[in-house]
């Protein structure tokens, strides 16, 4: 399926783009975030921490906090958009 991916701060300098329509066989939101670690070492360790988000990274799901959804289990439906804002950038990701 194709979601965009929205990078705010150092996360669109490690992968060289502040949009991307990304295809994944991904079926969730953790699923996705290792997706995007493993295509793009840059992020590796910044998106993932054990079996939760990276320290304070906000990442949104149609604007949405997936903390507030299912966590990375946040299920992944066609066409989403997902934010992603590191710890150091802050902000909701809302933007």
């Amino acid at each position: 399926m194709r979601i965009e991916c929205i990078f705010f701060g150092p996360f669109r300098e490690d992968v060289g783009l502040r949009d991307l329509e990304y295809e994944t066989d991904a079926v969730t939101a953790g699923e996705l975030l290792a997706d995007l670690e493993a295509e793009f070492p840059a992020l590796e360790g910044r998106l993932l921490a054990g079996d939760g988000l990276a320290g304070e990274t906000v990442v949104t799901k149609n604007k949405r906090d997936v903390r507030h959804l299912e966590g990375l289990e946040t299920p992944l439906e066609e066409g989403d958009v997902f934010r992603l804002v590191p710890s150091v950038y802050g902000g909701s990701g809302s933007r």
